[in-house]
C-alpha cells in the first residue's frame, strides 16, 4: 500500500486510475476543479483536494499541503489539461494551457520531490504527447500573445513536458523515477470547452480511440515496477530512445530557466 497523487484525476484516465489504484488498496489523492466529482471519488475512498491547477498560487498551496499531510508519497501522476479554443489568461497573467498543462507538472514535480524522496521506489508519470515531433517551445514568445491557437497552445505544453521530463532527471537529484508518457488518441477528457463541430468530429473518431483502461494499464505497470532509469519515454507500447530532438538536454536546460523567470 503506497500514497498515489493524481493531478487532473475526476475525469478521464486520471479517473480510471486513481479507482484502479484505490481498488488496489493505495491511499489516493486526486487534484482537480470539479467538486462534484470530487465528491463522487470520495465517496470511493479517494481523498480529494479542490485546487486550480492553473494558479502558480494554489498548487505551491496544495504541495505544502501534501508535504504536511503525506510526508512520503510513493507516485505521482500527471493527467491535468484543458484544451482552449481561445486565449485565457488566468489572473496571475499566464496563458492558462501553458500554466495548467506544463507549469503545474513543473510545480508538483519538483514540489513533492522530499516526499517522492522518502519513498523506497518512488515514481512521476506524466501523461502527455512523448513521440509527437510536431510544435515546440516559442522562447521569445511561450504565452503565445500573437497567433494563438489551441493547436499551437497544445503542442508547446507538450513538447515542453517532454522537456520537463529530461530537466527532472538531469537537475533534480531525486531517486524518483521520471516516466513520460504518450498513450495515444484515447475516449478520455472532458470535450465541452470545445466547438460544436470539433466536438462532433471528435465524437466520431472516438470509435477507433484506445479505450480508457487500456490506456492506463500501462501506468498501473509503471507505478507498481518503476524503471530502473531516471528517465523512460514510452509513446503507447514502444519505447523511445532518449537521442530524440524533442528530448534535447540543451533545450531542457533552457526550458528551465525559462520557467524559473516565469514564476519568479
Amino acid at each position: 500500500m503506497g500514497v498515489v497523487v493524481v493531478s487532473g484525476g475526476t475525469n478521464g484516465m486520471g479517473r480510471a486510475l486513481a479507482l484502479g489504484r484505490a481498488e488496489r488498496g493505495d491511499r489516493v489523492v486526486v487534484l482537480g476543479r470539479n467538486r462534484e466529482r470530487g465528491a463522487a471519488l470520495a465517496a470511493s475512498g479517494i481523498d480529494f483536494l479542490p485546487v486550480d491547477l492553473s494558479s502558480v498560487a494554489e498548487n505551491r498551496q496544495v504541495i505544502e499541503h501534501l508535504l504536511t499531510r503525506y510526508p512520503v508519497v510513493d507516485a505521482l501522476a500527471l493527467f491535468a489539461n484543458a484544451a482552449a479554443p481561445r486565449r485565457i489568461v488566468t489572473g496571475e497573467g499566464l496563458e492558462r494551457t501553458f500554466a495548467l498543462y506544463y507549469l503545474s507538472r513543473y510545480l508538483l514535480s519538483f514540489g513533492l520531490r522530499p516526499a517522492l524522496d522518502r519513498a523506497p521506489a518512488p515514481v512521476i508519470v506524466n501523461v502527455a504527447g512523448v513521440g509527437v515531433t510536431k510544435g515546440g517551445v516559442r522562447w521569445t514568445d511561450p504565452q503565445l500573445t500573437s497567433r494563438y491557437s489551441m493547436v499551437a497552445a497544445q503542442l508547446q505544453a507538450g513538447r515542453a513536458n517532454d522537456l520537463l521530463g529530461v530537466g527532472f532527471a538531469e537537475r533534480s537529484s531525486s531517486r524518483a523515477r521520471y516516466v513520460l508518457y504518450h498513450p495515444g488518441f484515447t475516449r478520455s477528457g472532458d470535450r465541452s470547452p470545445l466547438p460544436l463541430l470539433l466536438r462532433g468530429l471528435l465524437a466520431a473518431a472516438s470509435v477507433a480511440a484506445r479505450p480508457v483502461t487500456a490506456a492506463v494499464t500501462p501506468i498501473h505497470q509503471f507505478l507498481d515496477t518503476p524503471p530502473a532509469a531516471p528517465l523512460t519515454a514510452i509513446d503507447r507500447d514502444k519505447r523511445l530512445p532518449l537521442s530524440l530532438p524533442t528530448l534535447d538536454p540543451g533545450n531542457a536546460e533552457r526550458l528551465m530557466a525559462l520557467t524559473a523567470e516565469l514564476l519568479g
